[in-house]
């Protein structure tokens, strides 16, 4: 290990979501004058303005810093990452960069679902857990039970936990120099032979193509050498390569343990693979490092244009946007209500928020999307294949189908005991399945297993009521089980609605029967003639309303004169709404489309 080597320290924050660690990075950043005084504003490291107004990081981001210990100056990179469950594989990311991590707990909430996940995914890839308990400026804390928390959770001593408050930047120069004596250097070799460089993220620059974020594990890279990505095998030669600040800084060179950007040149960001690893092109000795997979999608949402013109304008747009977010799964949809649109794959409901929302803005669109959904798998009899379905539209025939299966989750919710009750409840009704329950003072550990379609169907909402809002969760997808999964037809006026089925287990389909058939009663518009709305399993129909026609009184213009008058033209009206009823066809408009569906 050569002496400057030996000054670098990887490390990154990981906490639950809204415990501070974008205000640590900022103190940070200020007590290593990494930025000037008259450029300083608040949440430095999140650069897009979703991430401003919501107060959440999204997207990864890095930052080298310079801070002086005794007589030695050392090399501090920090990544700062997100704390929300949906950008776990953000976090991931960046431990697989990192030697070290602190741990941030908010001291007045203690130990919570994302604290528990991130330190477990940290101590997985072998790191050095710093333990810090934040927001010690607050009144009335007990800050010794939650430092009892996290020694009896994840075995630390008292001296190891540390107490900062990154609001006023008390403590921090203590974290900093916790950080520096120890998170351990980077081992790996320098020198140019074998080299070795870890994709942990990327982006699409105008001007110098895709940028690769890297963490050089091994070996020496400059501007002359020609570089390969392992699993594809593109060769291509550095444009430019340098460090963050967190803009980009162009260096000659970046040896081994530093974390710095590989500008490639290459129009096409599918190349550059999280996980993979960037070599050199004329060495064929070298291995890649074990990498993390893609993240897949686990919630899936359709994205319709609100004027079918703008169809081409939302393809161009979600072309420019997976630049930004490789992690979107998009495939062509057509609906005969809506029109064109994509199907979308997103990590959890806030990543399919954020999306939609700067779509909106950032490309001038105006979009509606249907409600979320998730992926089925489907064995069929003929050669025991399997199928992947993500909507009722593409449901096979029943006599098709061997079994089917859909996806679960492991479920962690974190909450205080008096709420036990109440939480319990809902996840019963939401069919999961109690695993284990673990004390931790007056906070509980529920472990639950539950199909991931109840997780998006308004879960979190509910929770967050029966909690008073002092719950938290974290979930990892855990497969597929098989279950009896059918599909639901709407048929209005005997005629089979398709945009409007459905995909729900049997012993629920009766419940979700009734419920459809009043909710299209409500919104559907009263026609000419008598509409009956049923809903039906295969043959059988479930559930029945009818909606009245519109009455007109076409006795009105009588005054007086014989009663058969009046009852010959009673019947003229009779046959109208009769032959109204056997060949009239209900148009189902956009909102009321839409008001069913959400």
């Amino acid at each position: 290990m050569n002496p400057y080597q030996s000054t670098i320290r990887n490390f990154c924050v990981i906490s639950h979501i809204d415990h501070g660690k974008t205000t640590l990075t900022d103190r940070f950043l200020e007590a290593t004058h990494t930025f000037p005084s008259s450029k300083y504003k608040e949440r430095l490291l999140d650069s897009n303005p979703i991430e401003q107004e919501r107060g959440i990081t999204i997207k990864l981001a890095p930052v080298r810093m310079s801070y002086m210990l005794g007589a030695n100056r050392y090399t501090l990179n920090l990544i700062d990452t997100p704390g929300h469950v949906d950008f776990s594989y953000e976090v991931s990311r960046s431990l697989a960069a990192c030697e070290g991590a602190v741990l941030l707990v908010d001291a007045a909430q203690g130990i919570q679902a994302q604290t528990m996940a991130n330190a477990n995914l940290a101590l997985e890839n072998h790191l050095e857990l710093i333990p810090v308990i934040n927001k010690i400026d607050l009144p009335n804390l007990n800050l010794d039970s939650i430092s009892q928390q996290l020694q009896a959770t994840f075995g630390f001593t008292k001296k190891e936990v540390l107490f900062v408050s990154a609001k006023t930047g008390t403590g921090v120069p203590e974290l900093l120099e916790a950080v520096i004596n120890r998170v351990p250097a980077p081992s790996g070799a320098s020198g140019e032979v074998g080299l070795q460089a870890l994709i942990f993220n990327s982006f699409y620059h105008s001007h110098h193509g895709v940028i690769a974020y890297v963490r050089l594990v091994n070996g020496r890279i400059n501007h002359r050498q020609g570089l390969k990505f392992f699993s594809n095998q593109i060769i291509f030669k550095p444009i430019n390569l340098g460090y963050f600040t967190p803009e980009l800084k162009p260096v000659d060179s970046l040896t081994c343990g530093e974390v710095g950007f590989i500008a490639t040149g290459l129009k096409d960001i599918s190349l550059c693979r999280v996980g993979d690893t960037i070599v050199v092109s004329d060495d064929v000795s070298v291995k890649s490092l074990p990498g993390y997979q893609e993240p897949q999608p686990v919630v899936y949402l359709d994205f319709y244009p609100l004027e079918n013109n703008d169809f081409i304008k939302l393809k161009n747009s979600l072309e420019k946007f997976r630049l930004t977010d490789s992690s979107l799964v998009c495939s062509p949809v057509n609906s005969s209500v809506l029109g064109s649109g994509f199907k979308i794959g997103f990590q959890g409901l806030l990543h399919a928020e954020i999306v939609q929302e700067r779509l909106e803005r950032e490309f001038d669109l105006e979009l509606i999307t249907t409600s979320p959904s998730v992926e089925y798998q489907l064995e069929l009899k003929k050669k025991s294949q399997t199928i992947s379905v993500f909507s009722p539209a593409d449901w096979p025939d029943p006599a098709l189908i061997n079994q089917t299966s859909e996806p679960f989750i492991n479920l962690t919710i974190f909450n205080p005991l008096k709420y036990l009750g109440g939480i319990m409840d809902l996840c019963q009704d939401h069919r999961a399945k109690l695993i284990s329950q673990e004390f931790y003072g007056q906070q509980l550990k529920l472990t639950y297993f539950m199909p991931l379609q109840e997780l998006i169907s308004g879960f979190f909402d509910q929770l967050k009521s029966v909690s008073s809002g002092f719950a938290s969760l974290n979930w990892q997808f855990a497969g597929f089980v098989p279950n009896q999964i059918v599909k639901l037809e709407v048929l209005l006026n005997r005629q089979i609605i398709e945009p409007l089925s459905v995909l729900t287990i049997r012993s629920a389909a009766q419940k979700l029967a009734l419920k459809l058939v009043k909710k299209l009663k409500a919104v559907l518009p009263r026609q000419q003639f008598e509409v009956p709305i049923q809903v039906a399993l295969g043959g059988q129909v479930l559930a029945r309303e009818t909606l009245k026609a519109y009455r007109k009184d076409v006795t009105a213009k009588l005054y007086g004169g014989d009663e058969t008058r009046k009852m010959k033209l009673l019947e003229k009206q009779k046959k109208g709404k009769k032959r109204l009823k056997t060949f009239g066809r209900v148009a189902l408009d956009q909102e009321t489309f839409l008001a069913v569906i959400r």
